[in-house]
């Protein structure tokens, strides 16, 4: 019934003189997870909240945390506003990374939602996909050349890790297939096609294959790009899911789950330890994994490059100077 072990980061790693990006990191594993970069001496650790009161509040925690103090006192913490479910927030956020940030070493997209009722977000999508998935495309797309750069100054890969799930394997593709030619954003924002128990399910699928296709575009010296499942972890993502659903959980979790802690490490070992092995990889409990049966099927071939596809078309509103890498 348990899940393996994460072993601890090793000693020797380290983020001296180093930047890191982590979306939605005023709690949970984001949270954690900013703690533990600057107990590895990251240089300067930027998180992501919508709600700015609740990200001063987190770069506050994270000042004060005791760990931090001792091994990192002088490391810079910075909250920078972000709101997924708006590719204006996006374009904003990117454009002060552009301005304030010289050198991206590692961004982890971590922040994410699942919710059970249909809902559009600020960009006219499927909330789910928005949050979770596009507009988090579009920022990776748009920093990739400070990404980039940054490799060729510390010569050494840059890195961004997106925290997938093995719930990928519950997507709706199979239920709703897509047609030949069919746009894959207009299908996902189809209400009458939506099914609230496989969304979450299906954004995560999407993750992986624009993790797969974009690792075919942007080379492993360059910038190493993954997705990874943090396994069960003692969090409440679930809080918006129905009773019945949430209890389940909450029994399972008692048994089953992950700290944050240790959850957290899956995101430490994905975008600093772990290698080019990684690249275009997705990862569970720290293990390259093929993913579902979906990736097999000859006729989902083309899936991830379909998908860039469309995403650059939808992009290209937002900012048409974003072109294909």
């Amino acid at each position: 019934m348990g899940q393996p072990r994460i072993p601890p980061t090793p000693t020797a790693t380290s983020l001296k003189g180093k930047t890191v990006i982590v979306t939605g990191a005023n709690s949970g594993m984001g949270r954690e997870a900013a703690r533990q970069f600057l107990t590895l001496n990251a240089a300067r650790v930027i998180i992501t909240a919508r709600d700015d009161r609740k990200g001063y509040e987190a770069v506050d925690a994270l000042r004060r945390d005791p760990e931090v103090l001792k091994s990192n006192p002088d490391a810079t913490i910075e909250l920078f506003h972000l709101d997924l479910d708006d590719y204006q927030s996006g374009l904003e956020f990117c454009k002060r990374v552009e301005r304030e940030v010289p050198n991206l070493d590692v961004l982890v997209c971590n922040a994410g939602m699942s919710i059970m009722n249909y809902e559009l977000s600020k960009a006219g999508h499927e909330r789910i996909m928005q949050v979770n998935c596009y507009t988090h495309f579009f920022i990776v797309l748009k920093l990739l050349p400070l990404l980039r750069k940054t490799a060729l100054n510390r010569n050494t890969p840059s890195r961004v890790s997106f925290v997938g799930s093995e719930m990928q394997k519950m997507h709706g593709f199979s239920s709703v297939p897509l047609s030949a030619d069919e746009n894959i954003l207009e299908h996902l924002d189809d209400k009458k096609l939506y099914k609230s128990i496989n969304r979450y399910g299906d954004s995560k699928l999407v993750m992986n294959a624009f993790v797969r296709h974009l690792a075919t575009l942007v080379p492993d010296t360059d910038v190493i790009i993954n997705n990874f499942c943090p396994g069960l972890v003692a969090t409440e993502f679930d809080r918006h899911a129905p009773a019945l659903i949430r209890g389940v959980m909450y029994v399972y979790r008692k048994f089953a789950a992950r700290t944050v802690e240790e959850g957290s490490r899956t995101i430490i070992y994905a975008s600093v330890v772990s290698g080019q092995e990684t690249h275009g990889k997705f990862l569970a409990s720290n293990l390259v994994n093929a993913g579902p049966p979906f990736w097999k099927e000859q006729t989902n071939k083309r899936f991830p490059e379909r998908l860039y596809g469309d995403l650059l078309a939808d992009f290209i509103h937002v900012d048409s100077s974003l072109q294909s890498v």
